[in-house]
């Protein structure tokens, strides 16, 4: 029996992270009803905080003041998106939330027209991009209104728990804008620890805000966060961090567009969860507009995935 080549072990990994990725949408929705958002994800990161730096002590000790900084900036980034996006999921369905953080590969390539934010590596955003941005947006509004909205209310009758999803893609989009700043002068293990220390610690100095504390210890709470901490956030980022070395960046994208169809069918089955007409048509135009903009990008894309 012949063993796998590197290459096809790294996809069928990633395949398996972004599965697991789209199944933890509906893991968290469940388990909101035990913990109230910020608490769950506290619970969530301190865990992923602690396996990590288990596995990268020696990595860590020696830091440089650089180290630190970067891993600060990154923190804060994946820390806000965590904090919208589980205080969002628990205001919307497991679906729309997936499809809706899946606007975060759209808003990367967007986000560098802007010079400053612009990594060295990157290219400036084409017409694709543009085209595939306007599709999404096109979706988005379709996936997250009701049928027969007007025009004049159309922003308006967007739901608080679409509108906090939508700031959670605009915050992992810059956690992955300062990963590709800070990546290429950091050891990686240093990084990808040291920033989901920080996002652990500004959970834990933000809970206060997210409205009423409740914590209610159950099979299924346990369960959601020891997969979210250890499988889809230590060990997930681990094991992306290696597949993307063995993969072209065209076969990541292609794996990470899968992560809302994953999350859309999990949802189906287990919550009974369904997209009407008009949000399925939404979907089906954000998912392409991704696709453009992942599989028909300028020269040398920024290819990571916070989720």
């Amino acid at each position: 029996m012949s063993r796998l080549t590197p290459s096809a072990l790294a996809h069928l990994l990633l395949l398996a992270v972004v599965a697991l990725w789209g199944f933890t949408f509906v893991l968290v929705k469940d388990a909101l009803h035990d913990a109230s958002p910020l608490l769950f994800n506290l619970l969530r990161m301190s865990l992923a905080a602690m396996a990590l730096a288990i596995m990268n002590h020696r990595q860590l000790r020696k830091i440089s003041r650089r180290t630190v900084a970067a891993g600060a900036i990154v923190g804060i980034f994946l820390a806000a998106g965590y904090q919208f996006q589980t205080a969002g999921l628990a205001r919307t369905t497991a679906a729309k939330s997936a499809f809706i953080t899946g606007l975060v590969v759209v808003f990367v390539p967007l986000l560098t027209a802007i010079p400053g934010l612009r990594p060295q590596s990157a290219p400036a955003p084409g017409i694709v991009t543009v085209l595939g941005a306007f599709l999404a947006f096109s979706g988005l509004l379709l996936l997250t209104t009701p049928t027969g909205t007007r025009w004049s209310n159309l922003f308006s009758s967007i739901g608080p728990g679409d509108l906090l999803t939508l700031l959670c893609a605009i915050a992992f989009a810059g956690h992955l804008l300062a990963l590709a700043h800070t990546s290429p002068r950091v050891p990686i293990p240093q990084l990808a620890t040291l920033q989901i220390l920080v996002a652990a610690l500004i959970m834990a100095v933000t809970l206060p805000f997210g409205g009423p504390v409740s914590l209610s210890i159950t099979p299924r709470l346990v369960v959601a966060v020891v997969i979210t901490g250890l499988f889809a956030t230590a060990a997930a980022f681990t094991i992306q961090s290696w597949a993307q070395q063995h993969l072209p960046p065209a076969h990541t994208a292609l794996l990470l567009t899968l992560e809302p169809v994953f999350a859309w069918l999990t949802s189906f089955f287990f919550l009974g969860e369904r997209l009407s007409s008009r949000s399925l048509t939404g979907a089906l135009l954000i998912l392409t507009g991704i696709l453009l903009t992942e599989l028909l990008p300028s020269p040398s894309p920024i290819s990571e995935h916070p989720l």
